[in-house]
């Protein structure tokens, strides 16, 4: 089953990217819930290259590595990765208003496709929010 979460940002194309690839930038967004946080991110972004971010919740009580491989960079418009045996993908299309992000992925089966919507579209919505604070600074 594929699952599709979008966000508009209000930033020019290179800010998005910038924000969406750099490590010490995905550490302030990348969470789902003001109670999780990301403490630790890598990236080598070219295809075959790993990237990781390690999330946990902020009192300490649980945490898991999301983990994968690059299969496709096309700079500025494209990402594509694997992890584990899902796949993903993640556009990056500018407009007159910014740049949509659309992230499509392949669900899992333990927990429903309301929560794994939710909980992608809570990280895309605040890495919306963050790149429009950067921006706005």
């Amino acid at each position: 089953m594929r699952i599709t979460v979008e966000t508009s940002v209000a930033a020019p194309i290179d800010r998005v990217w910038q924000a969406y690839t750099t490590p010490a930038d995905i550490v302030k967004w990348n969470a789902a819930s003001d109670d999780w946080h990301t403490t630790k991110a890598t990236v080598d972004l070219r295809e075959g290259g790993a990237f990781s971010s390690r999330m946990e919740a902020k009192d300490g009580s649980m945490g898991f590595d999301f983990a994968g491989t690059y299969t496709k960079i096309i700079e500025h418009k494209r990402i594509e990765y694997a992890f584990g045996d899902r796949t993903a993908e993640v556009e990056f299309v500018p407009g007159a208003n910014g740049v949509v992000v659309r992230v499509a992925f392949d669900g899992e089966t333990t927990h429903s496709v309301e929560q794994q919507q939710a909980g992608w579209q809570a990280i895309l919505d605040n890495f919306a929010r963050y790149v429009e604070a950067k921006q706005r600074s």
